[in-house]
């Protein structure tokens, strides 16, 4: 066990078990011991690798994805470009560079970073040095304005809760303290509003996962989005319903215990896409359906994309490495079926690129 484990036994003594969420949020964000505080998270060096670290064309792709919605829906003057969880910067640098080409967009935008972290800030900064972003700590904070928005692997972080049907009610899983450890202990059954939209779908024993601040997170862009056009896209893992106990550590590349060494490994949870496309509608924007990442990508041109950049490999070794890159952003079998995308934007306004099946 470790500082940590140790304040959260402490506090698990005080005031009784804590739900998942709680737990989650105070391993990934402590201010002194929690995980995006003081490791190193990305990269062949950290935990693990996101899309925008594994090719310059996702995040080429998506920025222009943005752009045509931007000239889509009139080209605002005035605009905001944001992306929550952006981590060391690559998507956002990758996406600007590709926006560059297009005449007035990098003038309309003005570029906002949701991120608490200031060890990340430091490093969102130096990745996009010939450019002027504003950091924000929440979505709450973006402008009331045009929001053409992206968060990639940013809504699996979101701390969830865990439910156990029994019956007509719900068991909910809690952490509790266990002969000097952690451990998962169960509720009793009792009644739960916001999975009672799950009595159709389940069956007693079915673990579903409740994420308590997406519908804060999705409800504040869409809102925006609704009220003054846009474009948000979200690509996670996850499926259109939760179902099944996603819970995860990771640290150095592999799954972990979660609960032996709080705040040194990588927490998430699948995201439920269906909760997404629930909250957009109730706010009056319009959620298109989920697709994989490897169909949104391939929508979007990375095929053609990975050929133009391929005659300009300087060796083999190099375009083993690309086209290893491009088979891992698609492929079925690699990040291709397991991740997916949705996209959120103004009733009647064109279909986002690469949402077109």
């Amino acid at each position: 066990m470790n500082a940590l484990a140790d304040i959260l036994r402490r506090r698990i003594a005080h005031t009784g078990p804590m739900t998942l969420a709680e737990y989650m949020a105070e391993c990934l964000l402590h201010p002194e011991h929690g995980y995006y505080t003081t490791e190193t998270v990305f990269g062949a060096k950290g935990d693990f690798v996101t899309a925008p670290e594994i090719s310059q064309m996702f995040g080429e792709l998506l920025g222009l994805a943005l752009a045509q919605a931007w000239m889509d829906q009139g080209a605002p003057s005035q605009a905001v470009l944001a992306e929550a969880g952006p981590g060391r910067g690559t998507l956002m640098s990758d996406m600007l560079r590709a926006m560059r080409p297009v005449p007035g967009l990098l003038d309309a935008f003005e570029i906002q970073l949701i991120e608490a972290s200031p060890k990340l800030r430091a490093r969102q900064r130096e990745a996009l040095s010939g450019y002027r972003p504003n950091w924000l700590n929440t979505v709450r904070d973006l402008p009331e304005a045009p929001l053409f928005f992206v968060a990639n692997e940013f809504l699996d972080a979101l701390p969830i809760r865990q439910f156990v049907r029994q019956g007509q009610d719900w068991s909910e899983r809690l952490v509790r303290e266990d002969g000097g450890g952690l451990a998962v202990a169960l509720t009793e059954p009792a009644p739960f509003a916001e999975l009672d939209h799950r009595l159709a779908d389940t069956r007693d024993g079915d673990v579903v996962e409740y994420c308590p601040s997406l519908p804060s997170v999705v409800g504040e862009i869409s809102g925006r989005i609704a009220r003054h056009g846009g474009l948000a896209l979200f690509v996670d893992y996850g499926d259109w319903k939760s179902r099944g106990d996603t819970f995860q550590a990771v640290q150095n590349h592999q799954p972990v215990d979660p609960f032996t060494a709080p705040g040194t490994a990588d927490l998430t949870a699948h995201v439920d896409f269906e909760a997404i496309a629930r909250v957009a509608t109730a706010e009056g924007a319009h959620a298109t359906p989920m697709i994989a990442q490897g169909l949104f990508l391939e929508q979007l041109g990375i095929t053609q994309r990975a050929q133009a950049l391929a005659r300009a490999m300087p060796n083999p070794k190099a375009m083993e490495e690309h086209i290893a890159a491009h088979r891992r952003l698609t492929h079925p079998q690699e990040m291709g079926s397991l991740f997916k995308a949705i996209a959120i934007h103004p009733t009647g306004a064109p279909t986002p690129p690469g949402f077109e099946t």
